[in-house]
């Protein structure tokens, strides 16, 4: 019997001592799991010009097209082709029937160009092109060459351009051009003395710049040029041979195409 108590009561100790534990591992919280905080990926920033656009780059300080207080330098090629719409001759002061054909040319052209507003602009063009002349259908004559002569035909525009502060900008203009010529050479035979006086006159003009890269731009532009040339050959006197008096309606169509850089 003593020991059936002494079991018993060893029992209940035991117990009594494992309930706070079993009470523990019911009710704790079980640990949760946490994701790792995700890091977004670096970037790098855009190079930085550093307040400088290199020459061949279109960048945000680079401005769209043309307008107000730009200026320009543009290098074309140029043809010139004269149309020699009207011709009269005269060989010892008696009008004799016959033409002047003068020859077409292709020379580089260099052109200045500045705006005064964002529509209306004003330029110069700066070129020498050299022809040859010749008379046809003179005294039975199919051909004669009467030589050949250098031009600089300065030429002042004012244009009005339709699409300001866009790439593509087509125009329209008017102006004046004034002819020297030079390096006058005559052909020799029934032309020994060669002389050509200075002209000039209106012209009209058309064409378009279309913005590329950066400050350059390419130019497309046609002008009629209104003028007439006024030619002397030999001497009055006849020493040097028959004096030929000549007056030809050049009206040459010049046309060009280049790239221009804006300042």
């Amino acid at each position: 019997m003593k020991l059936t108590r002494s079991l018993a009561f060893h029992m209940a100790v035991g117990m009594a001592m494992l309930a706070p534990v079993a009470g523990y591992a019911q009710t704790a919280t079980p640990s949760a799991y946490v994701n790792a905080p995700v890091v977004a990926p670096v970037v790098a920033p855009p190079p930085a010009h550093g307040g400088h656009c290199g020459l061949f780059e279109t960048c945000a300080s680079t401005k769209i097209g043309l307008g107000k207080g730009d200026f320009l330098i543009r290098l074309s090629a140029l043809g010139v082709m004269p149309e020699d719409r009207d011709s009269k001759l005269w060989i010892n002061g008696a009008a004799v029937p016959g033409r002047i054909k003068t020859t077409r040319q292709v020379m580089p052209e260099l052109t200045f160009e500045y705006f005064f507003t964002d529509n209306l602009s004003v330029d110069l063009i700066a070129a020498s092109t050299r022809h040859e002349v010749a008379a046809e259908g003179v005294g039975g004559s199919a051909h004669v060459d009467v030589g050949s002569a250098w031009v600089l035909p300065p030429t002042v525009t004012f244009a009005w351009h339709f699409r300001p502060h866009k790439r593509f900008n087509p125009y329209v203009g008017v102006g004046g051009t004034m002819a020297w010529f030079h390096n006058i050479s005559p052909a020799g035979g029934l032309v020994q003395k060669l002389n050509v006086g200075f002209t000039g006159g209106p012209s009209v003009n058309a064409g378009f710049d279309y913005q590329l890269v950066g400050n350059w731009f390419f130019n497309f532009d046609v002008k009629q040029m209104f003028m007439r040339m006024h030619a002397w050959a030999n001497d009055r006197g006849g020493s040097s041979g028959p004096f030929i008096r000549a007056h030809d309606s050049l009206d040459p169509t010049v046309v060009g195409a280049g790239i221009e850089y804006r300042f």
